[in-house]
């Protein structure tokens, strides 16, 4: 599929330097890799806003713990082992 994308002259100079210096064949390729880490991040970002959701629900349902108890239950286990 072919995209125009209009880049700033600092992101067009930085990917020409990244071609140049070998790293990349294109400057479609610096924009692919490019996208590929905001996917990534993107993907993390929306891993970690779930394991926060779920970690509010399970708080709702099972109530919230202090730290003092939190902690405790960590000198416990420590000391089980």
């Amino acid at each position: 599929m072919a995209t125009n994308v209009h880049l700033t002259p600092e992101l067009a100079s930085f990917a020409r330097d990244c071609v140049e210096g070998g790293h990349y064949n294109s400057v479609s390729e610096v924009v692919r890799s490019g996208l590929r880490l905001l996917k990534e991040q993107e993907d993390r970002r929306r891993a970690f806003d779930a394991m926060i959701a779920r970690s509010l629900a399970e708080a709702d349902d099972k109530g919230a713990r202090t730290m003092d108890d939190v902690l405790a239950r960590a000198d416990a286990a420590i000391e089980a082992a």
